[in-house]
């Protein structure tokens, strides 16, 4: 508790606010992409039940919808959770990624992932598609940021970047169409951001998330082998998960890997 009051619970409060309004942003602009809708310029918020224009007082990340009983005010038909979820992941993982790293490039890098990956995982979840511009944005935007750490933090995201797709690559060919191409395409902008030695670690960490929830679903029978699954949400978590753990892992498996953190992580 020492390290979150130095930081202040006011300022982390904040940063939780900042997090929830990026989550209802990426929500919404999710959505949007699925149905084929504008989500930049004019458009406003609007009901998906009534259609009915959202105010200000609606669209309050978490709170509105916690006030509103997760009912429109104007229809009163239930809010899809969706929303809800998305505002609290974003807002936490948010202030957790500050509390973790502070601010700096080592943050500001974490955003990138989280809210990348947060739209990429939302659309995969709907519709099963990962749009390829919005992952590989992610990637330029962590290349583009890498800049500032030299050429071997540019080249850590090089090699990230081919690490992620090469893996995922390998297991569809492989495989003749066992996996998409978009979830190649999500590790290739993840990797880029994340660098080859967290890349790994994520990709580890995503497919075991997978295996713990896909599993159990097969041995209950609610799942059959052909039924067609969504990775891009597991590798996401794994790869977020390791923007918290990943420094700890690089010093324990530093025999094998190198023991070097990289930039932004060290």
């Amino acid at each position: 508790m020492g390290h979150v009051y130095s930081i202040g619970i006011i300022t982390l409060f904040f940063v939780f606010a900042a997090g929830a309004c990026a989550g209802s942003f990426i929500n919404a602009a999710a959505m949007r992409t699925v149905a084929e809708k504008k989500w930049w310029g004019n458009e406003r918020s609007a009901c998906d039940s009534c259609g009915k224009t959202l105010s200000a007082a609606d669209l309050v990340p978490v709170v509105s919808y916690l006030a509103l009983k997760g009912k429109c005010r104007y229809c009163k038909h239930p809010i899809k959770p969706r929303h809800f979820a998305a505002e609290l992941i974003s807002g936490a993982f948010t202030a957790a990624l500050f509390w973790r790293w502070g601010f700096g490039p080592a943050f500001g890098m974490s955003l990138l992932v989280l809210w990348f990956s947060l739209f990429n995982s939302l659309t995969d979840i709907e519709n099963g598609f990962i749009y390829d511009v919005w992952a590989i944005s992610l990637g330029a935007a962590g290349l583009a940021a890498r800049i500032a750490g030299g050429w071997p933090a540019l080249l850590d995201g090089v090699l990230g970047g081919a690490l992620g797709f090469g893996f995922i690559a390998v297991i569809i060919l492989v495989s003749r169409g066992g996996m998409g191409w978009g979830d190649a395409l999500l590790m290739l902008g993840i990797g880029g951001a994340l660098g080859w030695k967290y890349c790994a670690f994520g990709l580890y960490a995503g497919f075991l998330f997978g295996g713990l929830v896909v599993v159990p679903l097969m041995l209950a029978k609610k799942l059959k082998r052909k039924d067609a699954i969504p990775l891009g949400p597991f590798l996401a978590a794994g790869s977020v998960v390791t923007l918290f753990v990943g420094n700890a892992l690089i010093l324990r498996y530093g025999a094998l890997i190198g023991s070097r953190l990289g930039w932004p992580w060290g």
